[in-house]
């Protein structure tokens, strides 16, 4: 499935930089903020060179603050007990999502996060 409809070739730079755009998401595991900030920095550098690492920054993007909202939502439900299981799964589903679309982009794929607000198209 090519989503950008485009018959531009994908190399392998534009697979490493697609992965790359997933994994920087990690960086939010060190710094607040981090999850956004590494893959806006990948597709700032890239959206204009490849289609391919355009649409996978997106997607990054898009998941890193449906997931930040999410984990927002959790910790408000903490009061009632039930966020503490729900910030759990969240951070779990997130990081399996994220190593999931890292090998989806290196194998020259396109991927679509589940549970993921556009907010960039």
């Amino acid at each position: 499935m090519n989503p950008t409809n485009s018959e531009v070739p994908i190399t392998s730079e534009d697979r490493s930089w697609g992965m790359l755009a997933h994994i920087a998401a990690l960086a939010g595991y060190l710094i607040p903020l981090g999850n956004i900030i590494g893959p806006l920095v990948v597709w700032a550098m890239k959206r204009d060179i490849s289609p391919f690492v355009d649409f996978h920054g997106k997607e990054s993007i898009n998941f890193q603050i449906t997931m930040t909202i999410y984990v927002a939502l959790s910790i408000i439900l903490t009061l009632f007990v039930v966020g503490i299981v729900l910030l759990v799964a969240v951070g779990i589903f997130d990081l399996i999502m994220i190593i999931v679309a890292a090998i989806k982009a290196s194998n020259g794929e396109y991927f679509r996060y589940p549970l993921s607000i556009r907010f960039i198209n």
